[in-house]
């Protein structure tokens, strides 16, 4: 697995917060890997119906202060698709 970093919450303060990465040879092509508080409950029933999750996958919540860092991991990730 090849994971490229590009950041955190700027506003945590260290460890233990949101983040974002690129998984790089994922068998199906470039995948990001974010890393986020679990969604509570109420959160969790409401995005189940509009798309339930499966035995393997989970609601995380992100900060708009992520949004910078998940751009450009977006950018790399879909560059690095083309290079597959």
């Amino acid at each position: 697995m090849a994971l490229l970093f590009f950041g955190t919450d700027p506003n945590s303060g260290g460890g233990n917060c949101p983040a974002v990465w690129v998984d790089t040879e994922a068998a199906e092509g470039p995948e990001l890997v974010l890393q986020g508080k679990f969604a509570d409950a109420a959160t969790r029933a409401a995005c189940s119906q509009d798309s339930p999750p499966a035995d393997d996958e989970g609601v995380i919540r992100i900060s708009v202060r992520m949004v910078d860092q998940i751009r450009k991991a977006c950018d790399a990730a879909e560059a690095a698709g083309t290079q597959l």
